[in-house]
């Protein structure tokens, strides 16, 4: 039976101990628990068996972090009306060291590409999304250790012993090169010796076949082209589409680029080009015929006509994933080179893949060039709920009459494509004409 003085002794021992650390000993290594606030650190003990390992990867003890300190990535927050996309890509893989807002991912949703940076500087510890896979708003996607780590000190050492490596051979290893090529001749002899007989045997059965080599390739279309295709043909089945056509002679209006374009590019660093002129040809039109410019909302198809008094032109931009249409804001607001100046900058960032989602939200009428790639004529889709869109083709010399002589001129059709339930033929008619007039005369712009 102890004593009451060794029970005390024990009590204060115990306590001490609670007081100052407590471990917890496991055969490769023990965790602390000291009274600084170092939370989740491990310790190595140096045992033969891990001695290698230390002097390999030496780390201090601040250097070392449990799994209990990381970070989740989740999907950023994207837009209000987009809840989910698709993972393209991981740019950083397991163990690879990030900086503060370095891009670490891309998700690619139905009208741009959303990066996912990572929130603090650390080493990726787990991706827990595999790539190609739909993700939502809020979603884990991979767990981050905060902190930085210094460099392995093993990339120098490799660094160091690449010199030394790619010095001159010494004389004793050159004499040692011939030895070391005499079997080189006998690997030669072989693929001419295998080139005597001749083995058209294999692929004399297909042949027989007739059919010879007929591959096929099939790839999941992306977020962007699968949105676009469920507008197009929401748009079909919607609006009462109706185009109607006009040819259009480009002399006049090409003259006066021509004239001016230098000035303009040596004063504002704009390139002036052909579809701020149409642009501006229809913001003008628009002040006869409003409707164009209007749109119909509310439930079942629509029941509210709204007509705007501000323009926000769409510009039907083409890139490699597919068909975007950035808006020029308060176009009315611009002259020919601010509008130029808008749909430049706009087309480069489309094309890069800089293009946001504020810049393509909206639009209350849309405007596509398909003369750029050679188009003649074609029928542009409406861009819901727009209800009129202008198509421009390639500019071609044909002979017309002018003042009762036939004269080669360059001509241009247009193709205005407008929602019957909200224009008559009047209206979408008279708008072109309109737009034709200004172009033909593009000294009319200028006025007040």
């Amino acid at each position: 039976m102890s004593s009451p003085s060794s029970a005390l002794r024990s009590t204060a021992l115990r306590s001490n101990r609670l007081a100052s650390l407590s471990r917890l000993r496991t055969p490769s290594c023990r965790l602390l628990h000291v009274k600084a606030p170092v939370t989740g650190l491990i310790t190595r003990q140096t045992t033969p068996r891990s001695s290698h390992i230390a002097a390999s990867y030496p780390l201090s003890l601040q250097q070392w972090r449990s799994y209990a300190d990381s970070i989740t990535i989740k999907v950023p927050p994207m837009a209000e009306s987009i809840s989910e996309g698709t993972l393209k890509q991981w740019l950083k893989e397991v163990g690879d060291q990030v900086e503060q807002d370095e891009e670490i991912a891309t998700i690619e949703t139905d009208k741009i590409d959303v990066a996912v940076n990572a929130p603090h500087a650390g080493i990726l510890k787990e991706l827990l999304v595999e790539a190609d896979t739909t993700v939502t708003v809020g979603q884990d996607l991979a767990k981050l250790e905060p902190g930085e780590v210094a460099p392995k000190p093993a990339k120098e050492e490799a660094k160091k012993e690449e010199p030394t490596t790619a010095s001159p051979p010494s004389p004793k290893a050159e004499e040692s090169k011939p030895a070391a090529k005499a079997p080189e001749p006998k690997v030669e002899q072989k693929p001419k010796k295998a080139e005597k007989p001749a083995p058209p045997s294999t692929p004399s059965a297909p042949a027989a076949d007739g059919i010879g080599n007929r591959g096929e390739q099939r790839v999941k279309m992306n977020r962007m082209r699968l949105r676009t295709a469920e507008r197009l043909k929401q748009s079909q089945n919607t609006a009462a589409s109706l185009t109607t056509f006009n040819e259009v002679d480009m002399s006049a209006v090409m003259e006066m680029r021509s004239l001016y374009k230098n000035a303009v590019l040596e004063k504002t660093g704009v390139k002036l080009g052909f579809v701020s002129f149409f642009a501006k040809a229809c913001i003008l039109a628009m002040k006869d015929v409003p409707v164009i410019n209007a749109s119909i909302e509310g439930p079942n198809g629509g029941d509210t006509i709204v007509y705007r008094d501000y323009v926000d032109v769409s510009i039907a931009v083409a890139t490699e994933k597919g068909l975007v249409t950035p808006v020029i804001r308060n176009a009315e607001t611009l002259d020919l080179v601010g509008i130029d100046k808008s749909i430049s900058e706009l087309g480069e960032k489309a094309r890069s893949g800089k293009i946001t989602l504020e810049d393509l939200a909206g639009g209350t009428f849309t405007i596509s060039n398909g003369g750029v790639f050679g188009s003649l004529m074609g029928t542009p889709i409406i861009n819901l709920p727009q209800s009129a869109v202008l198509g421009l083709h390639a500019t071609k010399q044909r002979p017309v009459v002018v003042n009762g002589k036939i004269e080669i001129r360059p001509m241009m059709y247009l193709a205005l494509t407008y929602d019957h339930r909200l224009l008559d033929g009047r209206e979408a008619v008279t708008f072109l004409v309109k737009v034709k007039e200004y172009i033909e005369d593009p000294r009319r712009m200028l006025l007040p």
